[in-house]
């Protein structure tokens, strides 16, 4: 198959590792010109994933249309805020790209301004493409490895064509299940990154491993409350895209989301973490857009309304445990 990853940070260069290793034709599109010429010139990428090296194979150029030429599947490894510039980039590509069947995103997290999903991002500049997420508990540099993995590559219909995308980007090391609830899988890969600060600031303030376990079952507790209210399907959060991913990432040393909270926890502000960072923490701004939703809608989501107050009223970590711990007691 030939495939397209828009992209070329720590994900996007390694699904483009693990696709050219299955013998896929590979292109992958780094955002800025003088990022393609490095890539092409050291075969390193220095400045996301470090110690591994980009194969002959693997085709790389900052010049989307003819990238897009013959793809059949176009990959969007980008964050969600940049995922509309780079839409409007496919779109202004499109009547080039005769063969491409299939967008799928890659990111994790609700446009702010407009709260949208990156299916919904991508059919706002795409209207008539097909739309996809591909989501799950998932290491850039553990995929990159070719370490065994799951995924979930989710679209509102699980068409033919999906079918086969699904058997091509699996393999030995990474194992692809559909699913018709596109809304559930990218809802549990934006909430797992709040929930994953919340565990992350557990490890700063060392509150342990009983309530760092807590703290999580009461998150996917929460995970299936927000998400159904917002029209997903609640078995889709016990799967990989929501349980398996909020596993991961909240127990991950890799985690950026994770390795934020726990810097709040020990006491550094949020501006200060943020400012001159290369890589996104994609569970801030998410924050702040789920919080919105949830006043709107009126959804009880304490764990989540607490890691706003945090990141964005200023409350410290250790007074956020008390307004937990004290809530009405309840059944489970």
């Amino acid at each position: 198959m030939n495939l397209c990853v828009i992209g070329a940070g720590a994900w996007g260069t390694a699904f483009s590792l693990h696709l050219q290793r299955l013998g896929h034709a590979v292109t992958l599109v780094p955002r800025r010109p003088e990022q393609a010429r490095a890539l092409v010139a050291t075969r390193r990428n220095t400045d996301y994933l470090p110690g591994f090296a980009l194969p002959p194979a693997l085709q790389i150029t900052a010049e989307l249309a003819p990238a897009l030429h013959d793809a059949e599947v176009a990959l969007l490894a980008c964050p969600t805020q940049a995922l509309r510039a780079w839409c409007g980039r496919v779109h202004d590509c499109r009547a080039g790209a005769a063969r491409l069947q299939l967008v799928v995103s890659l990111a994790k997290g609700l446009e702010v301004d407009t709260h949208l999903r990156p299916s919904g991002v991508i059919r706002a500049l795409l209207a008539g493409d097909a739309v996809g997420a591909l989501t799950g508990p998932t290491t850039a540099a553990e995929v990159a490895q070719g370490l065994p993995a799951a995924m979930v590559l989710a679209a509102e219909t699980v068409t033919p064509f999906l079918r086969e995308v699904q058997a091509a980007i699996s393999g030995p090391r990474l194992r692809l299940y559909t699913s018709d609830d596109l809304v559930g899988a990218e809802f549990g890969g934006c909430l797992k990154n709040i929930y994953a600060i919340a565990a992350g600031c557990c490890d700063g303030l060392r509150l342990g491993d009983n309530a760092k376990a807590a703290l999580i079952t009461r998150a996917l507790t929460e995970m299936v409350r927000v998400g159904t209210s917002l029209g997903a399907r609640p078995e889709t959060f016990y799967g990989l895209s929501g349980a398996g991913d909020l596993v991961a990432t909240c127990y991950g040393a890799w985690s950026r989301n994770r390795d934020f909270g726990q810097h709040i926890g020990e006491g550094r502000a949020a501006a200060d973490l943020l400012a001159g960072r290369k890589t996104v923490v994609e569970g801030y701004q998410t924050t702040a857009s789920f919080h919105g939703l949830c006043v709107e809608r009126g959804v009880d989501a304490p764990i989540l309304t607490e890691v706003y107050r945090i990141l964005f009223e200023g409350r410290k970590p250790a007074d956020a445990l008390p307004v937990l711990m004290t809530r009405e007691l309840k059944r489970e």
